[in-house]
């Protein structure tokens, strides 16, 4: 490809793409972006039960409450108005995402909000039920068989459309201001303003993209809180291997069974460096903890809130065996009745070979006596 050679003397060079007509549409979905943010109130800050004696306060921000129902609400907003603000989205182009599903339900919904066509990419096991919520917001549920081929199909798709492909495993923690803006982590601190432990010991989250964990700690270190930041990965997930032995090549060869966290690779989106630990939680043990969580405060919760809540617990139990008191926060990423055939069917398990009673009894017992048993 030639170009054209650069002029010395003579007339200045001067092109002009300004398009009026495209202006006003992005003001006006901008606009709309926006106000969906000054309509949903901000998400609710729940009580985990625990002995009033142990001095210590579990607290799960409940991100179901946002209008699709999950965390990644805020996460494609942050992303819609990252893509309209870089030029990126373009009325009448289709916007695409990789994604395991509640992604891809939020994306949905601001597509239709916006007006522009939406297509989600993800594996043939993703949950009837975040389909149909994908498909009621307008959007189109388009299938791989092997979850690793996500990235590949979804750019191919947007060449083959002339659509953006959002990518947000690489654009999460960019799209996101973590110096405060009422992200997750000033929300945390805000609602805890008054609490007998405002600054807590620990928070808690999971991966997916990785930007939530990246958010909460990027957070702390600029308001120079002493809180630390604990990242809990599922089985077949390659965080906690990359993290621990420093390799960002490493992979794993099958998806997770937490929808909406693990990959089976590092994403860009995770900040390794960030964070101060991470443990690798058993699939068996997450859905023990939901369960759990069901019977301790009455709502059902997806699998990635009880890979979380399980990591929680630990901590808590440390600081129980140690006579620490503080508090811990953690997430309650997504509800329970888009998983009512996965984590909530004996008959799933069964298929899966997953046995929780082993699990269910170590809550029973650190809620009963305060120890962890081992």
């Amino acid at each position: 490809m030639s170009t054209t050679p650069q002029i010395r003397t003579g007339d200045t060079l001067d092109v002009d793409r300004s398009d009026t007509a495209y202006r006003s549409w992005l003001k006006e979905a901008v606009r709309k972006v926006q106000a969906d943010a000054n309509r949903s109130a901000d998400s609710h800050l729940l009580q985990f039960p625990l002995p009033e004696r142990w001095g210590i306060d579990l607290y799960l921000k409940d991100e179901s409450t946002h209008p699709t129902g999950s965390l990644k609400h805020r996460l494609a907003r942050s992303l819609f108005l990252y893509g309209l603000c870089n030029g990126w989205i373009r009325p009448g182009r289709p916007v695409i995402e990789a994604s395991s599903g509640s992604t891809a339900v939020s994306e949905a919904y601001f597509a239709k909000l916006i007006g522009v066509p939406f297509i989600a990419v993800m594996p043939r096991t993703t949950s009837a039920e975040k389909c149909r919520l994908i498909e009621f917001h307008g959007g189109r549920c388009h299938f791989v068989d092997d979850s690793r081929r996500m990235y590949e199909e979804s750019a191919r798709l947007a060449v083959e459309t002339g659509g953006h492909y959002m990518d947000q495993f690489t654009y999460a923690e960019r799209a996101t201001d973590w110096r405060g803006n009422n992200n997750i982590a000033e929300s945390i601190f805000r609602q805890l303003r008054l609490e007998r432990f405002p600054e807590p010991a620990w928070i808690v989250a999971t991966a997916g993209t990785g930007g939530t964990s990246a958010t909460l700690a990027r957070y702390v270190h600029y308001m120079q809180y002493d809180t630390r930041i604990c990242v809990a990965d599922p089985e077949n997930s390659c965080f906690f291997e990359g993290w621990t032995t420093g390799d960002p090549d490493v992979t794993c060869d099958c998806g997770s069974r937490i929808e909406g966290i693990g990959r089976p690779r590092m994403e860009p989106s995770f900040v390794p460096g960030a964070i101060d630990r991470m443990m690798k939680v058993p699939d068996a043990a997450a859905i023990a903890t939901v369960r759990a969580l069901e019977g301790a405060i009455g709502r059902k919760a997806g699998g990635s809130t009880g890979t979380g809540l399980w990591s929680a617990l630990r901590i808590v139990a440390e600081m129980v065996a140690e006579g620490r008191q503080g508090s811990v926060v953690t997430l309650l990423c997504d509800p329970g009745d888009r998983y009512l055939d996965k984590y909530y069917s004996d008959a799933w398990l069964a298929e899966q070979g997953l046995d929780i009673a082993p699990y269910a009894a170590t809550i029973a017992t650190l809620l009963e006596t305060g120890v962890w048993p081992h």
